[in-house]
């Protein structure tokens, strides 16, 4: 009787466990779902080195940097707020 009783005991441990774990993953995956890209102004608090209110392929990095001449539609050395508005989004699983 009692090694029966610990055995089911262990038994339902392991799977709350698991269960607690399966949780987790999933909501932790969510959260990473849901996180948006960075407006334009904290695009400037981040990368804006010379604080120039504008920002140009010297600054930026990652995406940006690499699609930089199709985001700068103007040609004109740097990313307005309008452009990067306009910019094609990178499509899911596809960022660096």
């Amino acid at each position: 009787m009692k090694r029966s009783t610990l055995r089911a005991g262990i038994i339902l441990g392991m799977i709350t466990f698991l269960f607690t774990i399966s949780t987790n993953a999933q909501s932790s995956n969510k959260n990473q779902q849901k996180q948006k890209p960075p407006t334009f102004s904290e695009l400037l608090k981040e990368m804006d080195k010379n604080e120039d209110g504008k920002l140009s392929k010297d600054e930026v990095n990652g995406p940006l940097k690499e699609d930089f001449s199709t985001i700068d539609t103007d040609e004109d050395g740097f990313i307005s707020k309008k452009e990067l508005e306009k910019a094609p989004k990178p499509k899911k699983g596809e960022r660096k």
